[in-house]
């Protein structure tokens, strides 16, 4: 114990840095352009069509204090018929792919599909070329933004909303946008 008490008092208090303000500024944008775009919070389905579940850890640490996802407006849904977006993950499988197609068409319009991590991506370590499966998500459904990373940090998760959100590509109809505004003028 003396041993461990004499290196502490040598090497003096060590812990990690604190964290930048890039992730609160980012964290204020999103809420913001959910906002605008919806008038109310932002639904997603999470799908996974394959995945090894590492993506699926860092996208539960959303949930956590430090992240607050649901403070900022944006909460996780069981029905695709409630979704506003798809957040799927993993390389699809062929068992996969009907649900896969399914859960799509299920989900009304407009509507964003957010492919997260290598193998949803470009099928990262299981490829294009697997007896079992199709590969990344864009061989099965239209992909809006892609989220590189095995697997992605929970701060590229919440930058990749936010790209699926500001994209001039978003399927997002800004019209409808404008009507959630005007709707909550009059009430």
């Amino acid at each position: 114990m003396w041993k461990i008490l004499k290196q502490i008092v040598r090497t003096g208090l060590v812990t990690e840095p604190a964290p930048n303000a890039e992730p609160r500024l980012l964290e204020h944008a999103l809420h913001a352009d959910i906002h605008r775009l919806f008038g109310r919070a932002l639904c997603i389905r999470q799908v996974d069509a394959g995945s090894c579940n590492g993506c699926e850890l860092e996208i539960h640490a959303l949930s956590n204090a430090y992240y607050n996802l649901e403070g900022l407006g944006i909460k996780f849904v069981a029905s695709p018929r409630h979704a506003d977006a798809l957040l799927v993950t993993g390389p699809v499988s062929k068992h996969m792919a009907d649900a896969l197609r399914r859960t799509y068409e299920a989900t009304p319009e407009p509507k964003l599909v957010i492919a997260v991590g290598d193998c949803a991506a470009c099928g990262g370590v299981f490829g294009e070329d697997s007896y079992a499966g199709l590969g990344r998500i864009a061989n099965v459904i239209p992909v809006d933004v892609t989220v590189p990373g095995c697997p992605p940090t929970p701060t590229a998760l919440l930058q990749g909303i936010l790209a699926a959100l500001q994209s001039p590509t978003s399927r997002v109809d800004k019209r409808s946008a404008s009507t959630y505004q005007k709707t909550e003028d009059r009430g």
